[in-house]
């Protein structure tokens, strides 16, 4: 369908080096495009399915964007309420959805709904929804703290007609394929966050260097360099922990706590490193002309977005076993 055939960890070097792009929403808009929207219709889908959105997508002719989230229902996927009902050869839509990386322009959407009346995880189905068809109306572009760069869509379905034929695999399996996706989803985040990491603290480093305070350069206080190669240090523990967790996923295994663990550690650390650094460049830091005041706000969203931390620490729960039985 026009990709190359590589295993993930090819997709993980890829994030990894856009992480240069000295912005968080270019390489979130490509994540999505690459690792958010469409892992269920590579794995899940129909040869015609593929043909008439992977591949464009591949291509770049078409735009994708997921539609998982509302505004009732963020990290809590199992409550969403959007409808999917067949009737006949076709499934009529209807609810919204919020928080819709590239919703805007996107051509076509990896729309999660309940296409039936069953369990929570058992009742959703995923599908490929044009963007153009009658009853779509993108509400809104919402105005963001950070991730500027990229359009983020209030997205609302009026009885919204699509084909049966656009069901990704099987009905009632889109909880479970939206699960697998969002394992792909974390990694990309967690990679794509690596070298702004590394290059807030360099440019930390050379800031601090050449500014002075009291006849001496600010890196010269042992708090300041302490923290700095803490920081440093940090970082490459979490570049083995998404090295790792990449190895065991291509390997086949099930890597749902490791990506947790990662996508927790790399939301934190986000903050961390962006605020602690943010505060050596004293007000500078404050300003919109540096680097670190941009990561400072774009990073945050590593917190909230594909799950928040606190989402992380209970499926690590979960798979440790530490939940409190019901």
């Amino acid at each position: 369908y026009g990709g190359m055939g590589l295993d993930f960890s090819y997709n993980i070097a890829v994030a990894e080096e856009l992480g240069s792009i000295r912005c968080g929403g270019i390489p979130m808009a490509i994540g999505v495009q690459a690792g958010m929207a469409t892992p269920a219709l590579t794995r899940f889908g129909s040869d015609e399915l593929k043909k008439q959105f992977l591949a464009p997508t591949i291509a770049g002719d078409f735009v994708a964007c997921l539609g998982i989230s509302e505004a009732g229902a963020g990290s809590d996927v199992a409550n969403i309420k959007t409808t999917a009902v067949r009737k006949g050869d076709e499934y009529i839509i209807n609810g919204g959805k919020m928080w819709t990386t590239s919703g805007c322009q996107a051509d076509w959407m990896c729309l999660l709904a309940n296409t039936s009346e069953g369990p929570p995880h058992r009742n959703k189905s995923l599908i490929c929804l044009p963007m153009n068809l009658p009853g779509v109306h993108v509400a809104k572009k919402i105005d963001k703290l950070g991730m500027r760069s990229s359009d983020t869509a209030q997205i609302f379905f009026e009885d919204v007609r699509v084909p049966s034929k656009n069901l990704i695999g099987e009905e009632g399996k889109g909880f479970t394929y939206q699960m697998l996706q969002f394992q792909e989803e974390r990694l990309w985040g967690v990679a794509t966050v690596l070298t702004p990491l590394e290059t807030i603290i360099q440019e930390t480093i050379d800031y601090t260097r050449q500014r002075k305070v009291f006849d001496q350069s600010v890196l010269h206080h042992q708090a300041v360099h302490f923290r700095l190669a803490e920081l440093a240090t940090e970082v490459e523990l979490l570049r083995s922990l998404l090295y790792r967790t990449v190895a065991l996923y291509v390997e086949g295994n099930d890597v749902t706590k490791f990506a947790s663990m990662a996508k927790l550690k790399a939301g934190r650390l986000a903050r961390e490193v962006s605020d602690s650094c943010l505060q050596f460049w004293g007000g500078m830091g404050f300003t919109s002309e540096v680097l670190v005041s941009r990561f400072y706000r774009d990073l945050r969203l590593m917190s909230i977005g594909g799950g928040t931390d606190e989402t992380m620490l209970s499926i690590i729960c979960k798979y440790m076993e530490t939940l409190p039985s019901k």
